[in-house]
């Protein structure tokens, strides 16, 4: 299940419990939407950003890579992304010296079906479309 919908659904129980629903209702909404809110750079893991204008190909953009689990997906505007060699640290983990749950860097479209992110620590990780994919294939908790 995916981490911000977690914490939504916690936040709902604990306001149904108190008698709260209809204010609970709209403040889980209210955080669900704040954590997916903003450019392609802000949350591209698992809390679901809105999609940009087209991205252009060849051209770095700031990226915040949702790392928590490891490194194996990305969304860029509303298309999703595999890397070609997932890293973790074999407990699904980032591998050390990634950040956790995020790190900074830039996603470069390649093309229309080959990305590419790069840190400022030298991190480089090759992503490839995943034709017909309409959310992430691994959430963690």
């Amino acid at each position: 299940m995916r981490h911000d919908v977690d914490v939504g659904e916690r936040m709902l129980r604990g306001w149904l419990l108190w008698g709260g629903s209809a204010m609970a209702s709209a403040v889980v909404m209210g955080v669900l939407v704040a954590c997916g809110s903003g450019p392609v750079a802000q949350g591209t893991g698992p809390a679901r950003p809105a999609a940009p204008a087209a991205v252009a190909v060849g051209s770095p953009r700031p990226y915040q890579l949702y790392t928590h689990c490891g490194i194996d997906e990305a969304r860029i505007g509303n298309r999703y992304f595999e890397a070609v060699h997932p890293l973790s640290d074999g407990q699904n983990n980032p591998p050390p010296g990634w950040g956790n749950p995020y790190q900074q860097g830039t996603m470069t479209l390649l093309s229309p079906n080959e990305a590419v992110f790069r840190d400022q620590a030298g991190h480089q990780v090759q992503f490839r479309l995943r034709r017909g994919a309409t959310a992430f294939e691994h959430v963690c908790a």
